[in-house]
């Protein structure tokens, strides 16, 4: 009886050895509002105004998995795995062709971590990803992505079969280098993508900047050359232009928090070299050679629970075959009220504007060339 006890005394000390040097943890975010928008284009022809449930207002809805477990002398292996959802419809969130139906679209990587940095294969952001917690992307989340943050990678563009490594903080600094493998036979060029980035942390002060840059190929790593859902190809996934530089975006963000007020500003330009001459009816950020975008913002903390938030984005674009420049001007305000540490309400107005340019919309939907949209949203986000 008492060799019993003691055999499963030490078994019992192994397994709470074993489990102190490994752990998983399950996480996740569900975010829905209550969307109006107005000058909605219609089926007809016209536009006309739009109620609607959005999941995924400020932060997609999501679940994920990570891990660690220690391996010894500073050493561990890491991973994540994280899945998108739809929360109104309770569908898998996709926005490509190729990834609309995979579970852990957002974010499926495995590595080492150590006092060297950290090591990540597998299907992953880019460092644009990161520094835009500088951004009005850390506040509005996708209600400022139609303005320019969609497009210049703010608000996590995926990079497929790519291996990225980051380094520690060293002394406020942290650095990132990633490269996405195009993976097609004969031609190591096709599809690639690579990029390198920066932050810096100094109290009060942060700064980040990053540049990314993809090349067209039949299987992209950059999933933003990928064909939308519904389409069969594009220029980008071409074996005549295979291997050419399809897109190069470059971030500079900056930010600075003056007692309750945290104010921002940042700057980016997007080059697309395939793109070629557009439509009246298809002059978008999405179909120009070249755009530039401005922001400004701030979020001033009225309490320890309540943050006003306001921002202004504009982007002017420059098109193949096109005199003059497209320009999308955005306005946006807010307030985001915290019940605890895990929920929160917010509150939105935004409007939009566009000048010889398709205006995509805020929320709803676009609208037309020269064109103005004004959404008003109001939703609910729970971490856990």
């Amino acid at each position: 009886m008492k060799k019993s006890l003691l055999a499963l005394a030490v078994l019992g000390a192994f397994a709470g050895a074993a489990q102190a040097q490994s752990s998983v943890t399950i996480y996740g975010i569900v975010d829905t509002g209550i969307a109006y928008s107005s000058k909605v284009a219609t089926a007809t022809g016209g536009t006309g105004s739009k109620f609607g449930i959005n999941s995924g207002v400020i932060q997609g809805s999501r679940i994920g998995f990570k891990g660690v477990e220690d391996l010894g002398g500073g050493l561990s292996a890491v991973f994540n795995l994280e899945a998108g959802f739809t929360n109104d419809d309770g569908g898998l969130q996709g926005s490509d062709a190729v990834t609309s139906s995979n579970l852990f679209r957002r974010k499926s990587v495995v590595g080492l971590a150590g006092g060297f940095g950290t090591v990540l294969l597998g299907r992953q952001t880019d460092f644009s990803d990161t520094i835009s917690a500088y951004t009005a992307v850390n506040d509005f989340g996708g209600v400022v992505s139609n303005s320019g943050s969609g497009l210049n990678r703010l608000q996590g563009v995926r990079t497929n079969n790519s291996i990225s490594y980051t380094t520690t903080n060293l002394s406020g600094f942290t650095g990132n280098l990633i490269y996405g493998f195009g993976e097609q036979a004969g031609k190591t060029s096709a599809g690639q993508a690579y990029g390198i980035g920066g932050k810096y942390d100094n109290g009060p002060l942060g700064l980040g900047i990053n540049y990314y840059q993809s090349k067209a190929g039949s299987t992209p790593s950059d999933t933003s050359l990928i064909p939308a859902a519904g389409t069969t190809g594009n220029a980008n996934t071409a074996a005549a232009v295979a291997g050419n530089t399809a897109l190069k975006s470059l971030n500079v963000v900056a930010s600075y928090q003056f007692g309750a007020a945290r104010v921002y500003a940042n700057y980016s330009r997007v080059k697309q070299d395939l793109k070629g001459t557009p439509t009246v009816a298809t002059a978008t950020l999405g179909n120009a050679q070249k755009v530039d975008t401005y922001e400004v913002g701030t979020a001033y903390s009225l309490s320890p629970s309540l943050k006003l938030l306001a921002a202004v984005d504009h982007s002017r674009a420059t098109f193949n075959g096109v005199d003059g420049k497209g320009k999308l001007t955005q306005i946006s305000l807010g307030a985001d009220y915290w019940l605890s540490k895990r929920t929160d309400l917010y509150a939105f107005v935004s409007n939009m504007r566009a000048s010889d340019i398709q205006n995509p919309g805020v929320t709803g939907g676009a609208t037309g060339s020269d064109a103005s949209q004004t959404a008003v949203i109001t939703g609910i986000r729970h971490k856990f």
